[in-house]
């Protein structure tokens, strides 16, 4: 169902994914999707509504255990390590695997709590202060809020509530950070802000991206997994990773035809 890995020339993976197949249920969302995040770098899923690109999203940092009725089969390793080994404790996972949201979802505290959050409840012992300010100049916000850590996050316009999740995922120092559709409730304005973040901050961390929109995907993505929908052998639609490869030859010269079609517009 799914395509061999065709990633040419690669960095070290940090994330992957080895014959991982989906449930709710008795019902299958993916199948069979083998696929290696290269560290340091930006890695969009894309593919029509449906296919299953924010199930496999939440699938690398275990927020699916949270559904009753899900389960999986196959691997999926951070890092060398199985993240659904009985050994690993799932919220440590999700340290070290953030997650940021299609819309801004700061908690009812001020910008200062924001950020810090995470790092109080994982006991951090460094100095508080100076970890949020560097957080949120990670996150390209400091300057906007360096006077207002005492008021409520929610006053902050939609770009800025969606800098200050990314300084509070920042704040844990995580591996890897996932974001599902981060610029679609956002402004042109906003969009290119946290689309330069992004560029900024593979520097120091992994970023695998659900979007629907094929030329941010062009713009950012240094790797691209295509998504589909198909049908099993039963005549069930399933979700299937097509094609996974350098963004530019996705984009430009895929090696099969269902993406070429995809890309430019005939179907989703």
């Amino acid at each position: 169902m799914s395509h061999p890995d065709t990633l040419r020339a690669a960095p070290e993976p940090i994330l992957t994914a080895q014959s991982l197949s989906l449930f709710y249920g008795e019902y299958l969302a993916l199948q069979d999707i083998s696929l290696s995040i290269p560290s340091n770098s930006i890695t969009a899923l894309i593919g029509p509504s449906g296919c299953g690109k924010t199930s496999l999203l939440r699938t690398f940092n275990r927020l699916n255990d949270l559904i009753p009725g899900f389960h999986h089969s196959g691997r999926v390793c951070l890092q060398g390590i199985d993240i659904y080994s009985p050994e690993v404790d799932p919220f440590e996972v999700r340290r070290r695997i953030g997650m940021v949201f299609q819309k801004p979802n700061p908690f009812p505290k001020s910008v200062y709590e924001n950020v810090a959050f995470g790092a109080r409840i994982n006991g951090y012992k460094g100095d508080l202060s100076e970890l949020v300010e560097t957080s949120l100049k990670k996150a390209a916000l400091w300057d906007d809020v360096k006077d207002k850590l005492k008021k409520n996050a929610l006053s902050l316009s939609g770009g800025q509530q969606q800098r200050l999740c990314i300084a509070r995922a920042l704040a844990v120092k995580p591996a890897v950070i996932l974001m599902d559709e981060p610029c679609s409730a956002l402004d042109p304005i906003s969009t290119r802000k946290i689309e330069n973040l992004m560029t900024e901050l593979k520097r120091n961390v992994t970023l695998v991206v659900v979007t629907h929109n094929m030329q941010q995907a062009a713009r950012i993505a240094d790797f691209t997994a295509f998504l589909n929908v198909e049908r099993t052998s039963n005549g069930e639609k399933v979700g299937c990773l097509v094609e996974f490869n350098k963004t530019d030859l996705i984009f430009h010269s895929p090696e099969i035809e269902a993406t070429r079609q995809y890309i430019s517009g005939r179907f989703g």
